[in-house]
């Protein structure tokens, strides 16, 4: 029997890579694997799964965003869509990068069985496409409140385009401060 595989895909922002679940199927449905530490191993990520995230997000148009975590607690996320579809988004945030304060966005659904694994250094936030989307994040550190940060997902110094006007956002995600100009980025 054929195994399920992975596709890792390269962006233009580098470390962050767009993962396509193979799915073996038949008459009864499929089987997609979400995560293989062996098959991550060997395309370069290497860190231990710490924690799992489950997240619903009821209204279409809503973002959740841009949250990262400081060193020593920074963090690599792969997050994949369970039902709905999401505009999922990446800002490079590392200082020094010849990419510091781009962004990637990608369509992650259930159909699709695309995941973003997002190495350490990015923001990450998204906005639902759909109503009811459920999201599973792994993450490679476990949450830690004092090493938290944010950026705002309407800075206009990122620019995201957003596909949706913004229906719903958290006041927590509404008052993170714009970038300044001095900000040099996160050192990893």
């Amino acid at each position: 029997m054929k195994m399920a595989r992975f596709e890792f895909n390269s962006t233009l922002l580098a470390g962050l890579a767009m993962v396509q679940r193979m799915a073996i199927e038949d008459q009864r449905g499929f089987l997609s694997r979400f995560y293989c530490a062996d098959e991550f191993r060997a395309a370069g990520f290497d860190k231990p799964i710490a924690q799992i995230n489950h997240t619903l997000t009821k209204i279409k148009g809503t973002v959740r965003g841009m949250h990262f975590q400081n060193p020593p607690h920074a963090e690599t996320k792969l997050v994949s869509c369970l039902q709905g579809e999401i505009f999922d988004v990446a800002v490079d945030l590392r200082r020094g990068s010849p990419t510091f304060l781009r962004w990637h966005g990608v369509l992650l659904s259930a159909s699709n069985r695309r995941s973003l694994l997002i190495p350490e250094g990015f923001a990450h936030g998204f906005q639902t496409l759909t109503e009811d989307c459920e999201l599973i994040y792994l993450h490679t550190a476990s949450y830690h409140p004092e090493s938290e940060g944010a950026v705002n997902a309407a800075d206009p110094k990122l620019g995201i385009a957003w596909p949706l006007a913004i229906s719903e956002l958290s006041e927590r995600d509404r008052n993170h401060r714009l970038i300044e100009q001095d900000f040099q980025g996160i050192a990893l």
